[in-house]
């Protein structure tokens, strides 16, 4: 399948370092508005939706992760950047390495969050699929939600998961199904010794679907890698712990 032009949003100076944003499945670009007001102080950001999300192009399924990557580096040749910082959470970072193990030249260093090189099973993901083309996105968007934040959060701020919940719930059926796909296929531990960038791992400690031991693998096959384990944070560890994600990512960029 040949790259799809994505929807992207560009935010902050021109001329600074430029930083790649990129979602979880399920999300759009709205998912990084906690960060947004830091980083473009220092960035020229980029946030853009997945294929098959958000504003962007919704190619038939199934998709792969070397299709989701082909869109970033197009993303990056229509913007003219030669060389970025990637940032991605979930299937963002599972695309952040495909990049980064395909085209080392075009990243400069990277912020992997709540992700993995691999999610078996494998049926699990096609099962999904064909549900969010039978019922649309959603009939799952509560219970991915729920996995997205931790039990104490929820009870805290119902308007989050609320909105959280309707994010998930527009996503179009076939992009999030083609998605699921991706995540059935992958395998990028083989990849991992093919990426250069220095990176840094975030995992949330409450996460139950990229728990630690996920980011942990991640680090022993990538050579300058270091993992950051955030208390009280389960998979969308950027929303609930904002503020500590943000100095990380702010701190690893800036080397």
């Amino acid at each position: 399948m040949s790259s799809v032009d994505v929807h992207a949003v560009v935010e902050g100076d021109a001329d600074a370092p430029v930083v790649v944003l990129s979602n979880s499945l399920g999300s759009d670009l709205a998912m990084w508005d906690p960060q947004i007001s830091a980083l473009q102080r220092r960035f020229r950001v980029v946030r853009y939706d997945h294929r098959g999300h958000g504003g962007s192009p919704v190619p038939d399924g199934p998709y792969g992760i070397e299709d989701l990557a082909g869109d970033v580096v197009a993303l990056l040749d229509r913007l003219g950047v030669g060389r970025a910082s990637l940032c991605g959470l979930s299937l963002g970072g599972m695309t952040c390495m495909q990049v980064a193990a395909s085209a080392p030249e075009r990243v400069q260093r990277m912020v992997l969050l709540c992700t993995s090189v691999r999610l078996p099973p494998a049926q699990g993901w096609h099962d999904r699929a064909a549900l969010v083309r039978a019922q649309g996105t959603e009939g799952v968007s509560a219970a991915v939600v729920d996995r997205w934040f931790t039990p104490e959060l929820a009870a805290r701020d119902p308007e989050l998961i609320t909105r959280m919940r309707a994010m998930v719930a527009a996503t179009p059926a076939e992009g999030y199904a083609g998605c699921c796909e991706a995540i059935a296929a992958l395998d990028l531990a083989p990849a991992l010794a093919r990426i250069t960038a220095p990176t840094l791992v975030i995992a949330g400690a409450d996460d139950p679907a990229t728990p630690p031991p996920h980011g942990e693998a991640i680090v022993a096959g990538i050579a300058d890698g270091r993992l950051e384990v955030l208390p009280q944070a389960a998979h969308m560890a950027n929303v609930e712990q904002a503020e500590a994600v943000t100095r990380l990512i702010v701190e690893h960029l800036t080397g």
